[in-house]
């Protein structure tokens, strides 16, 4: 592995969506991310939240696969796990069973604690409860979610990743790890802070639609062209809504009631209106270069092909799957393209044998059912 995490050890318990994604991360700037899994299988190209990561597949139900799984744990620097408050510990895998000296990531939606710390849920459900969800939408309809990606991604495995970076740099000094909670209702929360700020100040109303960011201002919304492809629109500072003004042939008078409510609807209406005697790409031209902040809506095929992603070469395709490069960039430390993950289990006799196992150890233990 290359990349400014090289010689950071991390054991990552199998989980869905976010969990998988902060292990993918870590592994993409050079950490050393052993997977336990629960079953051996395939390599699957499309796994991409497994890509760089080394695979063992341990039966945690056998005494000599917890065992295992600690052994890997004790020669690791994080642990990353994302089950309900209190699987770990069931399992003898929880902070006080391992070392002190570990920095124990746990992620969950509602978090450790609280009176819902053991329901399901999902990413729309944390977000209803920071008044996130209640933001977004159309007016006069339902809320609508933003994917998955405002709780699991931004609020979830953003954060976790953020704490596990605080929590190895406060262990340089101490000598010692600590456990993360990292709840989404708590991240997603946290990314709210400049909306909390506006609404303070009186500049945030509680209706969707009707605010500088939620679709409200006339120049922060996308709009329908004449070929059904949409544009964004978000010159949100007047010198860059000047620039929009100029090359879109709006009104000049505009320029003066660009932050007036009142006059939102209308200028809405007679923006819709325009944008639609064109089509994407033709706008899109128009603004090519400028600084009236007014882009292409691209597709999921369009957008690693877009001239600036792929110079940037955004997009990668290990295994002749699309997706994301590693990221961010880094000017010494740049991290390997990433090549297509590993079969689940795959790697799970060469990482035994490295934390200690002989031969005959790995096939007593496969023979016991411990290795699965």
């Amino acid at each position: 592995m290359t990349g400014p995490l090289e010689g950071l050890r991390v054991v990552e318990m199998q989980g869905l969506g976010p969990a998988p994604l902060a292990g993918q991360l870590l592994a993409d700037l050079g950490a050393e991310v052993t997977l336990i899994t629960r079953k051996s299988g395939k390599a699957n190209p499309a796994d991409i939240n497994n890509r760089g990561k080394r695979s063992v597949a341990l039966n945690l139900k056998q005494p000599d696969g917890i065992a295992a799984a600690k052994r890997l744990i004790s020669k690791a620097d994080v642990l990353i796990e994302g089950f309900r408050p209190g699987v770990m510990e069931k399992l003898g895998l929880g902070p006080d069973d391992l070392a002190d000296t570990l920095v124990y990531g746990r992620m969950t939606g509602w978090g450790q604690e609280g009176p819902w710390a053991q329901m399901a849920g999902h990413d729309i459900n944390y977000l209803g409860l920071t008044g996130f969800l209640h933001a977004t939408g159309r007016a006069g309809d339902v809320p609508t979610p933003p994917l998955n990606i405002a709780a699991d991604y931004g609020g979830g495995t953003m954060f976790l990743l953020f704490g596990i970076m605080a929590a190895l740099w406060e262990r340089e000094r101490s000598g010692r790890g600590q456990v993360i909670d990292a709840a989404m209702v708590d991240g997603a929360s946290a990314l709210m802070a400049l909306v909390h700020s506006m609404r303070a100040m009186g500049q945030w109303q509680d209706r969707r639609e009707a605010n500088l960011l939620d679709g409200g201002a006339p120049f922060y919304r996308t709009y329908e062209c004449a070929d059904g492809k949409f544009l964004a629109v978000g010159p949100l500072e007047p010198q860059f809504f000047a620039e929009l003004v100029t090359r879109a042939g709006l009104p000049e008078a505009d320029l003066a009631q660009q932050h007036d409510p009142k006059r939102w609807p209308d200028m809405h209406d007679s923006y819709a209106d325009l944008f639609r005697l064109k089509t994407r790409d033709e706008w899109a031209a128009i603004f090519d270069g400028t600084d009236a902040c007014a882009t292409p809506v691209l597709t999921w095929d369009e957008a690693p092909a877009h001239p600036h992603m792929a110079a940037r070469q955004t997009f990668v395709a290990p295994g002749g799957i699309s997706q994301a490069a590693p990221a961010p960039r880094f000017s010494r430390t740049a991290p390997a393209m990433p090549a297509p993950p590993a079969a689940p289990g795959g790697d799970t006799d060469a990482v035994l044998q490295e934390a200690g196992y002989s031969a005959d150890d790995i096939a007593a233990m496969r023979a016991a059912g411990a290795l699965t």
